[in-house]
């Protein structure tokens, strides 16, 4: 058996850090090797066992999780994962630690029903996995511009028929770990008027729309947090709210999203495999299919479908994600035109977009 993810938990709450400790050894490729109530304690204990992944808090009354992780990004790169409350403020923190090098959030686990202890296990244990593939980054400067399901739950597939071509396009795109950062990349390069844009990112729930903010602040586009039967129009960007799936829907020359529940689908939720599909059945050729940075196969089976339908499909390369597993699956289903660099994804999304 190949060696586990050896996890380091930093977290003043005592709860959280057994909560976090029985989840994450709860599966049999993760070994937590320490749990600390501060960064002062993480810093003594890593002296021992330098961890493959760690789990920050954001708010810690000794040293915050933003100043600790801004020490690790500068003196040793180590992928870290907030951990933080649904709260605006824990939200929006969260949000920077993104810019300055974390990989990824989870949300402190609590108490519910089966189903929904069931879904956080999954999901905190994949983020943690995805992390640890992950290729940590130094600070970057701010730039200047359970069973898996398939969409089937969600939507039938689409007819082999695509939609008659209109004038107007649709751009869809998917991303997971690292997305945060590629997102930025791509938007920020889009001009105003750029065709309308939805989005499925693996994030929370209550966090995609503090990303949303901050990114609507820094890009030429607008970018809001998708809302039920918002239109999609030329200069907007829609991002798929966290813990609610997101497709796109067709009235006439009219393109709108749909906001729904339903079980986690290729174990997330927002699935990017529901926007995918969508987009097949209700745009066809009239849509461009972007999948970025990710772990796992979310969107490739979507990604085929599209491309099946007549849209034209592009994938991140591997040089510039932090993880290559949804691009590199969706390549090897053949669904994907056209392999490319995050720095060039806008450009060719524009001339097949336009």
């Amino acid at each position: 058996m190949a060696n586990k993810i050896k996890v380091m938990v930093v977290d003043d709450s005592a709860l959280v850090r057994q909560a976090l400790t029985e989840i994450l050894s709860s599966d049999p490729q993760i070994e937590v090797i320490a749990a600390a109530p501060d960064p002062f304690v993480a810093a003594e204990r890593m002296k021992e066992c330098v961890p493959d992944v760690i789990t920050l808090d954001v708010e810690m009354p000794r040293m915050d999780g933003i100043t600790f992780l801004q020490k690790i990004m500068s003196q040793h790169p180590i992928p870290v994962v907030m951990c933080s409350t649904l709260t605006e403020k824990g939200s929006e923190t969260a949000m920077k630690a993104m810019e300055y090098g974390a990989v990824d959030i989870i949300i402190k686990p609590k108490m519910g029903t089966k189903q929904f202890i069931e879904e956080s296990r999954i999901r905190i244990c994949d983020t943690v996995k995805a992390a640890a593939a992950a290729k940590p980054r130094q600070i970057s400067k701010p730039r200047e511009v359970a069973p898996k399901l398939t969409a089937d739950v969600i939507m039938e597939k689409p007819s082999t028929k695509a939609m008659i071509q209109t004038t107007e396009k649709v751009i869809v795109v998917g991303a997971s770990t690292g997305g945060t950062e590629a997102l930025k990349v791509f938007l920020e390069m889009l001009p105003e008027d750029s065709p309308g844009i939805v989005i499925v990112q693996h994030m929370p729930e209550h966090f995609t729309a503090a990303f949303a903010k901050r990114l609507d602040s820094t890009c030429r586009v607008t970018v809001k947090e998708a809302e039920q039967n918002d239109s999609v129009v030329r200069g907007r960007a829609l991002i798929a709210p966290g813990n609610h799936h997101a497709l796109l829907k067709r009235s006439g020359a009219r393109y709108y999203v749909e906001i729904k529940d339903g079980p986690l689908v290729s174990r997330h939720r927002p699935s990017v495999d529901v926007l995918f599909r969508s987009a097949a059945r209700y745009a066809g050729k009239n849509a461009v299919g972007v999948i970025m940075t990710g772990m796992g196969d979310d969107g490739a089976r979507g990604m085929k479908e599209m491309s099946d339908a007549g849209a034209y499909t592009i994938a991140q390369d591997e040089a510039s994600c932090v993880v290559y597993g949804m691009p590199h699956e969706a390549v090897k289903l053949g669904g994907v035109h056209k392999v490319t660099s995050l720095e060039l994804i806008a450009s060719e999304v524009l001339r097949h977009g336009n």
